[in-house]
């Protein structure tokens, strides 16, 4: 994992877990899958890093992957927790120690069921990153 997919990946934590209105709505935000927590709650994919260097600099693109896990009937609390991330993170990014963003994009949500266990709603991004 590169330094900056380190550095965003703590940011965005730290953002969602400031959002009064979503944190009021999920046991927790964690930065990966959490051993065992009560649903709903948020959990960080692993990013991929690809790099996105230039002649003068060294860049990279994240993708950045935040799963919403809830165990309710029907996806309705689930559609507005997704909401709640968008909204958290709708203001960008700052730039982390030693990067600058260039850009931080919202790509694209989905939400996935499994006959058996909780429905799961994926919120993505992206977000290209130059050392300075």
């Amino acid at each position: 994992m590169s330094g900056a997919l380190e550095a965003v990946q703590a940011q965005l934590v730290v953002l969602l877990q400031a959002h009064g209105p979503l944190i009021d709505l999920v046991s927790g935000v964690f930065d990966g899958p959490p051993p065992r927590a009560d649903y709903p709650y948020i959990a960080l994919a692993t990013g991929a890093s690809l790099d996105w260097s230039h002649k003068g600099g060294v860049g990279r693109e994240l993708s950045l992957a935040l799963t919403i896990y809830d165990d309710g009937e029907t996806a309705a609390r689930l559609h507005r927790l997704m909401a709640l991330v968008e909204e958290a993170l709708e203001a960008g990014l700052e730039d982390p120690e030693g990067w600058q963003i260039v850009t931080f994009t919202f790509r694209r949500t989905r939400i996935l069921r499994r006959t058996a266990g909780p429905w799961s709603g994926l919120v993505e991004y992206r977000a290209k990153v130059l050392r300075v």
